[in-house]
């Protein structure tokens, strides 16, 4: 167990410096940071200067060494646009974009396994039929689309609930958090079901055809042979097995969810990481994308870490092939 996860630690470390590398390249091929701070009227002293003090009259690989040793730290400089600290922003904007996505993840989780589960379980009745269905919609739609229908029906003709931002929001310790009001609760509603459709029907569909393919099984046959109740048949035995595939799934998706929440915090305005990321490409604010790349691959590859130790925890049989490893 211990070379396995040393192993996967060396892996995610590769990967990392791979992404370092690339938002590294943001720095030399995305513009001309000192035309972004200085402007086009800068006088020669004064961008020789400003590139000493970058570190930019440096070798390449002292300049990537360095930022490195930054990204580490957590440090990436300043922005380009705002002239604040980039840890500084993303801090800010982070907690937003992690609320969304844990409760899109929720979302997606209560409601698309058990609908998976019933409509193995009654896959032939019409209601299982309907929700098939309908989750077809679900993978189609493309999500900015999805938003602007429940922004059109919820806010702009039930008026029921809020469009856009975060609402109200309370400081714990170094956190921002709008799940402790009423007002932070209905603004993070609509966003979250947003996000959260597309991952809700795919893991409702993954769900059902391997909750199917499971019941298919021997040991199934085997288990309902010795007279266990269709209770236990059902959800101790054939759901375990199908929620080892739907652990990394899961897993994958809560990495998506934060990643690509860009269209819906744009949508609605939701301050987080997407909508910094999408004001910073419009701006060629580099630092901020560089961040935001090497921020969200490192979360990628911790979830992808997790997954694989939850992979060992349910089955068995790979905790079995580990140690012969």
């Amino acid at each position: 167990m211990l070379v396995f996860i040393l192993r996967r630690l060396a892996q995610a470390a590769l990967v990392m410096l791979t992404v370092a590398l690339i938002a590294f390249s943001l720095f030399q091929f995305v513009g001309d940071p000192l035309t972004n701070m200085l402007g086009q009227d800068a006088t020669p002293e004064q961008r020789e200067q400003l590139r000493r003090d970058l570190g930019l009259d440096r070798s390449a690989l002292v300049q990537f060494a360095s930022f490195v040793g930054n990204a580490v730290q957590g440090e990436f400089g300043l922005s380009l646009r705002q002239g604040r600290k980039v840890s500084a922003l993303i801090a800010e904007a982070f907690p937003a974009t992690i609320e969304l996505a844990l409760g899109a993840a929720t979302l997606a989780l209560c409601v698309g396994i058990p609908l998976g589960v019933y409509a193995a379980l009654k896959r032939g009745r019409w209601l299982a039929q309907s929700i098939m269905a309908v989750s077809l919609v679900g993978v189609s739609l493309p999500t900015f689309l999805i938003g602007i229908l429940l922004i059109l029906v919820f806010a702009v003709w039930l008026q029921w609930l809020p469009s856009f931002g975060r609402g109200e929001v309370l400081k714990v310790g170094g956190w921002t958090t709008g799940l402790l009001t009423r007002d932070g609760l209905l603004h993070l509603i609509l966003p979250a079901v947003t996000l959260s459709v597309f991952q809700l029907t795919l893991i409702m569909r993954l769900v059902r055809s391997e909750m199917l393919e499971v019941l298919r099984t021997d040991y199934i046959k085997f288990a309902r042979a010795r007279g266990l109740a269709e209770r236990v048949v059902h959800f101790r035995h054939a759901l375990r097995n199908t929620l080892v595939p739907v652990i990394t799934i899961t897993g994958l998706q809560l990495g998506s969810l934060i990643a690509f929440a860009i269209i819906t915090e744009t949508v609605f305005q939701w301050p987080g990481m997407g909508l910094l990321f999408i004001q910073a490409v419009q701006f060629a604010d580099v630092p901020v994308m560089a961040a935001y790349l090497c921020l969200i691959s490192l979360i990628f590859v911790t979830i992808n870490l997790v997954v694989d130790l939850l992979y060992v925890a349910v089955d068995p049989r790979l905790r079995v092939n580990s140690r012969g490893h």
